[in-house]
């Protein structure tokens, strides 16, 4: 009940009557602050009027009165700054660190607010905003989920630079580390980071002319040169692998999953694997030619890629299969450039300070038809349709962060279904 009372008091939600402190002071509300989502008082710089005289501080919400002191804010010099404590149920007084009282509001909402508020939280259905979606104006959809595209590349920015920490700041590293993770298209993402981070890149450029060693030292650091049946180019691939690992000083990586289990045979990890390293092989300082090029269909046409000869006619090692071309489809194409190379654009763009970088990064979005999951396939049946890869991103955005975790307090959805008095 508390976050509904911040969402009240944020978004000014009173009932129609005067509003008073609890000793009788006339209060205005002009504005109410900036919600604080770290430690400290809930709202910062917050205005209010109290008997005609402005204050301008801090304001703190509580369900109970009696929580002020039990979470010790009366020890903590932090809230002294406190003008206004708010609360929907006044049990006792609150004091500064120096004893002296500060001004208590009851603070209540209309009946309806926390009805709305129950339905959408004790809802058996998904998303629980369905009913209301038809009806909101396009403007308002398209608001936000422009704001949700940018939240979503902020989110991936701060992912990319957690990956760029780990690789010595080596965008270069950094980009394979993210490519390989989409590469897993999800069942085996986890699998394929782990891995990418085990792949010494310094030692690979120097035998990034021979497809066969990269090959080696790609399947020898995933684990899965251990038992292998004997062919020709499985046993062949041991010794390369065994005698550039003594050369590198390299160890597998550990605890790699790798997840077969209702799987199509062209999304084995082993064809991806040799995907990884045909494309690694053809595309030398990979990150900085897609950080150049200007259309869809050049990125297109660099991730079409292949494997070499023995991927033709096998999926994993020692069982032959009928002659194949292991290459991408374009919808794979498009899933690794809405997943890598549009948020590195837009990471790599803010890095340098080019705008016109993370321009190309939404471009590139508007360009690209929407993603088809189950995720857009929900929202479109609520009547919520992805013009483009933007809008699809946007939806993602909003399952996860919002949907999933129930913060239909902070979603504008949400906002626009608690307000309505009459449920449809």
């Amino acid at each position: 009940m508390e976050q509904l009372l911040h969402y009240v008091w944020k978004h000014k939600l009173f009932p129609l009557k005067p509003l008073h402190t609890t000793t009788g002071q006339k209060v205005e509300i002009i504005d109410p602050g900036l919600s604080n989502p770290d430690a400290g008082p809930d709202f910062f710089n917050a205005k209010i009027k109290l008997d005609g005289v402005i204050w301008v501080g801090n304001v703190e919400i509580h369900e109970r009165a009696s929580d002020w002191k039990r979470h010790h804010h009366d020890q903590d010099p932090t809230y002294d700054s406190v003008i206004l404590h708010a609360a929907s149920d006044i049990d006792a007084e609150v004091k500064r660190t120096n004893g002296e009282p500060i001004p208590q509001l009851e603070l209540h909402y209309p009946p309806y607010l926390l009805e709305n508020y129950q339905e959408l939280i004790q809802t058996s259905h998904y998303p629980a905003c369905y009913r209301l979606i038809p009806h909101l104006s396009p403007f308002l959809l398209h608001s936000w989920l422009s704001s949700l595209q940018t939240e979503r590349f902020e989110q991936k920015t701060q992912q990319i630079f957690q990956r760029l920490d780990f690789c010595d700041r080596s965008w270069e590293g950094a980009f394979f580390v993210t490519l390989a993770r989409n590469f897993g298209f999800g069942i085996n993402s986890d699998a394929f980071e782990l891995w990418a981070k085990h792949i010494p890149l310094a030692a690979v450029n120097k035998h990034r002319d021979d497809l066969f060693q990269i090959e080696a030292i790609f399947f020898g650091q995933a684990g899965l040169l251990q038992e292998l049946p004997a062919d020709d180019y499985t046993e062949k691939l041991m010794k390369e692998y065994a005698y550039l690992a003594h050369k590198f000083d390299l160890t597998p990586a550990e605890d790699c999953r790798w997840k077969f289990l209702r799987m199509r045979p062209g999304n084995f990890p082993h064809v991806r694997i040799a995907q990884l390293a045909c494309l690694y092989h053809r595309s030398q300082g990979m990150f900085s030619r897609l950080m150049e090029l200007e259309t869809l269909q050049e990125l297109r046409e660099i991730f079409k890629g292949g494997t070499s000869v023995y991927w033709l006619t096998h999926y994993v090692f020692g069982q032959p299969s009928p002659s194949h071309p292991k290459t991408l489809s374009q919808s794979s194409i498009d899933l690794l450039i809405i997943n890598t190379v549009v948020p590195f654009l837009y990471a790599y763009g803010k890095h340098k300070g080019e705008e016109r970088l993370c321009n190309r990064a939404s471009q590139l979005l508007e360009d690209l038809k929407p993603e088809n999951n189950y995720i857009t396939r929900m929202w479109e049946e609520c009547g919520l349709k992805a013009a483009h890869a933007g809008d699809s991103q946007a939806l993602i955005q909003l399952k996860k962060n919002y949907c999933d975790s129930k913060k239909c307090l902070y979603c504008r959805i949400g906002y626009e279904y608690f307000k309505k008095e009459q449920k449809e």
